[in-house]
């Protein structure tokens, strides 16, 4: 890593110990308005040492200036207020970590101890059109198993997706009365809703012996009958089309391959009950196989059941997902699981994280809720059609290529119409994945597609706008930023403002990938994007007054294009090269 912060922490904790043999000290560095760091462990140590935090962090100094443990990175360092340590950074130090940044492949990202992370996003229901509520985890998840591989880690994708259960009798029984190669049986693959509703409408009905069949049919699929099973695959295959579609338009990495629905692991739920039956966990209540997992009660203060075996023999989603987390921790060997889920489900997963704990199926395991926040419409209630049903997600996603278009057609006239279309979709689409991971994942947002199509503010767009703009500054010069390697020098205050921008970069994305909050990357995206602006404005890059310092500036606007780059790559967004 490049950032001063990582680079500073150790030398300040080696002072500490030269000068009171105390090891392994926190030096609490922080940002400060007044200097490039600021050293706090003075307050946190005159307890420790008995003695004033201004003499503390006096004699910190002189322990710094004893080994020369700065003078190759720092200017100055002042003692300041009660005992804070203000550092400010050599210019040449500053220029050289940026010009070793850019070179380095992973332009400063960390490199942890490497995990197995298990991320369950996204969960679609087959035969079910995805509505906005599926958004955020979708994207949300992407950011993070992008990011996490970025950083080394083994991602292993699970899409759970719901394929199973009392629903498909009918749904099946549908499918056979349209034909399968019928018109009415592709809807599964572009309006799966009305296929759905369809076939509902006919159950409720109950003409004929439509229900009856359709009740007979769940009873064949879940006792294996293997020309149900073939029909069942067949309808999995549609839907999947229709699920592609989605995540094809929205640019994230979800395949086939990483589809892990609830039919996944149906062989394993009567083992699961009678596992927890035998460690004396699972006790049956009112006729149903329920675990009562210490700490959760309901309102009346009585314990509250995670109900693993219904009255009538049926298994629910508590028991799928223990099977669930059973085979994420032990056959896939997760370090951490993440799932990427709305906050409502907050409390099931809660039950279920500690009844798998219990069951002693976690081992080091750390299983993560990543709670995901509701969408709001203009008024403040979650986003939904007039007649009060979800958002259909393709519609909403076409509606932000069209509106991008109109944008990039009344200002791009000048390109063809596939550039304008390509552009417009880059925009579209990033706008509304920008929009949802720039604000923290567990809180709510109103969907504006004003304010996400902004050119100006904390959007998508502008900081497509700023990449833009610099893959313009490199074509008027006639270089490939690639090319780009001048000795980076540092004069104007906005050179070095934006140097010290990019070399927070790999302190960011580990921060993300820690804490897994998109939005701390969006915010850094962001805040580089308008430090280049500043520079841009302060220092003439093409115009410099000299070769040397235009190759500077060169190689400083290409450290940041490369930088947002690969920041907009992480979130799942793309940097168009024209706006």
């Amino acid at each position: 890593m490049f950032d001063p912060a990582a680079i500073l922490g150790p030398r300040v904790s080696a002072a500490i110990e030269a000068a009171f043999g105390l090891r392994d000290v926190d030096p609490v560095l922080r940002p400060s308005q007044f200097a490039d760091v600021q050293v706090n462990a003075a307050l946190a140590l005159a307890k420790q040492v008995g003695a004033p935090p201004r003499d503390v962090a006096t004699r910190l100094v002189a322990a710094l200036d004893a080994d020369g443990a700065f003078a190759d990175v720092a200017a100055k360092v002042e003692v300041s207020g009660p005992g804070f340590l203000n550092i400010t950074l050599r210019d040449d130090w500053i220029a050289a970590q940026v010009g070793a940044q850019a070179g380095d492949p992973r332009r400063g990202l960390p490199t942890p101890e490497p995990q197995v992370v298990p991320i369950d996003y996204s969960a679609p229901n087959v035969a079910k059109e995805m509505h906005v509520g599926h958004l955020r985890t979708t994207v949300v998840g992407d950011a993070l198993a992008r990011t996490l591989e970025a950083l080394g880690h083994r991602v292993v994708r699970q899409n759970h997706i719901g394929d199973w259960g009392t629903p498909f009798g009918m749904l099946i029984e549908h499918l056979l009365e349209v034909g399968e190669d019928s018109d009415a049986a592709r809807l599964l693959e572009t309006d799966p809703n009305t296929f759905y509703q369809a076939a509902r409408a006919k159950f409720d009905a109950e003409e004929g012996d439509f229900a009856t069949r359709s009740r007979a049919r769940v009873v064949a699929l879940q006792g294996g009958d293997e020309a149900t099973l073939a029909i069942w695959r067949r309808m999995i295959e549609l839907s999947k089309h229709y699920f592609n579609r989605i995540y094809t338009t929205l640019d994230v990495t979800l395949r086939d391959e990483h589809l892990a629905g609830e039919s996944t692991y149906d062989p394993m739920l009567e083992g699961i009950c009678d596992e927890l039956e035998a460690k004396g966990l699972a006790v049956v209540s009112q006729g149903a196989l329920c675990v009562f997992p210490p700490g959760f009660t309901g309102r009346d203060g009585t314990p509250l059941p995670l109900i693993i075996r219904k009255s009538d023999g049926g298994y629910g989603y508590a028991t799928t997902d223990l099977a669930t987390i059973k085979h994420r921790a032990q056959d896939l060997h997760a370090d951490r699981i993440l799932y990427v889920v709305g906050a409502p489900q907050h409390l099931h997963l809660s039950m279920i994280f500690e009844v798998a704990r219990l069951a002693g199926w976690l081992g080091d395991t750390e299983p993560v809720h990543v709670q995901i926040g509701n969408v709001l419409g203009a008024d403040g209630k979650i986003l939904k059609t007039r007649s009060g049903a979800p958002i259909r997600l393709m519609a909403l996603l076409e509606e932000a290529v069209e509106r991008a278009g109109a944008v990039v057609d009344a200002a791009r006239g000048d390109l063809d119409d596939d550039e304008r279309s390509a552009i417009a979709r880059q925009v579209g689409i990033g706008a509304v994945k920008y929009a949802d991971l720039s604000v923290a994942h567990d809180t709510e947002y109103v969907f504006d597609f004003d304010r996400m199509l902004a050119l100006n503010g904390n959007t998508g767009p502008y900081l497509q706008y700023a990449a833009a703009r610099i893959y313009s500054i490199f074509r008027k010069a006639g270089l490939d930023p690639a090319d780009a390697r001048g000795a980076v020098v540092l004069g104007e205050p906005a050179e070095r403002a934006l140097g010290l921008a990019l070399l927070d970069f790999g302190a960011v994305v580990g921060d993300v990938a820690a804490l897994l909050a998109p939005h701390r990357l969006c915010t850094y995206l962001f805040e580089l994007a308008q430090a280049f602006t500043a520079f841009y404005d302060a220092c003439p890059v093409l115009t410099a007054p000299t070769d040397e310092l235009r190759a500077s500036r060169l190689a400083l606007t290409a450290a940041v294009l490369g930088t947002l780059v690969e920041g907009l790559d992480l979130l799942g967004i793309a940097a168009p090269e024209r706006m």
